[in-house]
């Protein structure tokens, strides 16, 4: 199991009136942990990219526990929890400053030939970089 966390400071343009995160934006917040765990590994999302290969999102759940709130540090942790194949699973847990869960999520994306929009297998040196995570 592959495990990261970043931080985000909830600025005031992703609230709604009541100052609470709107609830579209986690999201965004989720996308954002994906890409910095990958670039954490040694294998940013551009050079996937450059390699012809996309990653469309095929299901997102969410689950919320509590509002965040403007200004809030809230740390997303995200896990891949199972070897990837041509299909890769995320889950998260949002948490704010005070350690409070604020909402759990899941991501399945598959991995795509940009040129065709067929699906294909994770490329061999992501796949290396995660099987130690995996043993």
């Amino acid at each position: 199991m592959y495990q990261h966390e970043i931080a985000i400071r909830v600025r005031y343009a992703e609230t709604d009136q009541m100052g609470y995160v709107y609830y579209g934006n986690y999201a965004m917040y989720y996308e954002v942990a994906r890409v910095e765990a990958f670039r954490a590994l040694g294998f940013p999302y551009k050079e996937l990219e450059a390699m012809g290969i996309g990653m469309p999102v095929l299901s997102l759940n969410i689950n919320y526990k509590r509002p965040g709130k403007y200004d809030d540090l809230l740390t997303i942790k995200v896990t891949i929890p199972e070897a990837p194949r041509a299909r890769i699973k995320f889950h998260y847990e949002v948490t704010n400053q005070d350690g409070s869960l604020i909402n759990t999520g899941e991501t399945e994306l598959v991995f795509m030939r940009m040129d065709s929009g067929r699906a294909t297998r994770i490329p061999t040196e992501l796949a290396e970089l995660l099987e130690p995570y995996f043993k």
